[in-house]
């Protein structure tokens, strides 16, 4: 009302509800904080409530998402590799700050009607030095935090490795790609065992080396309960899943969706692909001027009352 600016309003009910809640708040609001990039949604102001129990986080506006305008068929490919592009952008700005965003999904990139993308909700996000603290910690309890959308959640994930890297956020791209392509959810399984059947019917049954890298107590057992057609008719798979989808964007796609994390391109990679080239423009695809900092150690939930006094 001061200003005259339209902005968005993002209210948090309760946030310190549980600890849960609270250190999902936390990261988004100190996470979002250290991000200044044209496509990562720009957090304005943080405001308590009167009533000391809601945040408001004040952002800039943006008129849709993704998820709105692939239901609505708008897109045209120009604006699909231009929306792909600006995802690649985000992320290899993200990764250089060492924050894996661990929950890239159609409606968590924003557009406005310029076709501009800007990656939002950070709340799931997390510093890749913690995740390898935890990971080589033996005694640390396995973080259970990770409830992004199954649809989009990698293979390593689903098979409960905390050995991941940013190869998390390059599966997400491709499951992305794939819903741009098709106008569906590349993945949509109804349970984990499920949507690790629909992943593999494409990907083929990881080999044993692919396995042993995920350093998880259970990963072979699961895998060894899947269900998978024969290697000879996956690329028929590809085919029909994909009909008239251009070489170029089959390629990333596949690339991306890679079952071995290791064999992802990562974002600097992905910027070079033949389906962005038209974009390309190297001194726009910065890298982050330092790393991203935890305040509070992010492996161990705190109490409540931390995460309120230390945001306010």
């Amino acid at each position: 009302s001061k200003t005259g600016d339209l902005v968005a309003l993002k209210k948090i009910f309760d946030a310190f509800q549980n600890p849960t809640d609270s250190q999902r708040t936390f990261r988004e609001i100190v996470f979002l904080r250290q991000m200044e990039h044209e496509n990562i949604v720009a957090l304005h102001r943080t405001m308590r409530a009167d009533n000391d129990k809601d945040i408001y986080l004040v952002f800039e506006y943006m008129e849709t998402d993704l998820h709105a305008a692939i239901r609505a068929n708008i897109l045209q490919d120009i604006h699909k590799q231009y929306i792909l592009w600006q995802a690649l952008k985000a992320l290899k700005y993200m990764h250089s700050a060492e924050l894996l965003h661990r929950d890239m999904k159609p409606s968590n990139l924003l557009l406005n009607s310029e076709c501009l993308m800007k990656v939002a909700d950070f709340g799931l996000a997390r510093s890749l030095r913690e995740v390898q603290l935890a990971a080589a910690d033996a005694d640390a309890p396995v973080l259970t935090d990770y409830v992004a959308t199954r649809w989009y959640r990698p293979p390593e994930i689903l098979l409960g490795s905390t050995r991941y890297t940013y190869g998390v956020d390059m599966w997400s791209v491709g499951c992305i790609l794939a819903e741009l392509l098709t106008g569906k959810p590349a993945f949509p399984g109804a349970s984990t065992i499920n949507q690790l059947e629909k992943i593999v019917e494409l990907t083929g049954i990881p080999d044993a080396a692919a396995l042993a890298a995920l350093r998880s107590d259970y990963a072979a057992s699961m895998v060894a309960e899947l269900d998978c057609p024969a290697p000879l008719r996956r690329a028929e798979l590809w085919a029909e899943r994909f009909p008239g989808a251009p070489d170029d964007a089959m390629d990333l796609m596949q690339r991306c969706l890679s079952f071995d994390s290791a064999k992802r391109p990562t974002a600097v990679e992905a910027l070079d692909h033949p389906y962005v080239a038209m974009f390309r423009d190297p001194p726009s695809e910065r890298v982050a001027e330092r790393t991203v900092q935890m305040v509070i150690d992010d492996n161990t939930k705190k109490g409540t009352a931390l995460y309120r006094e230390r945001l306010y």
